[in-house]
């Protein structure tokens, strides 16, 4: 691994653990539980001072960035709990699902 590889997966660890727009709560997305992960996301965006958009979009925002980030390093079960946990979301905010 090259050293602007070594970078990138520092600072992805870095901006996932201590993200400028929202507080997280350790472990949310090693969680089992998609509604777990959507409450959680939705009560740390909900209670973010910093953040630069609505409280949904930082949520979804978060979520997705991990999503990318994680990849191929996320097992196909708990990549389909963080897929569900968007669909969560979305109702957590009065949206409606995807498909």
């Amino acid at each position: 691994m090259g050293k602007s590889s070594e970078k990138k997966v520092e600072w992805s660890q870095e901006v996932t653990a201590h993200s400028n727009a929202l507080d997280i709560e350790p472990g949310v997305f090693a969680s089992d539980d998609p509604r777990k992960i959507a409450h959680s996301l939705k009560r740390s965006a909900e209670a973010s001072k910093r953040r630069k958009s609505s409280a949904f979009r930082s949520a979804m925002s978060m979520l997705t960035f991990y999503i990318n980030r994680a990849g191929s390093g996320l097992s196909s079960e708990q990549k389909n709990v963080l897929e569900k946990a968007k669909d969560e979301l979305r109702k957590d905010f009065g949206r409606e699902p995807k498909g």
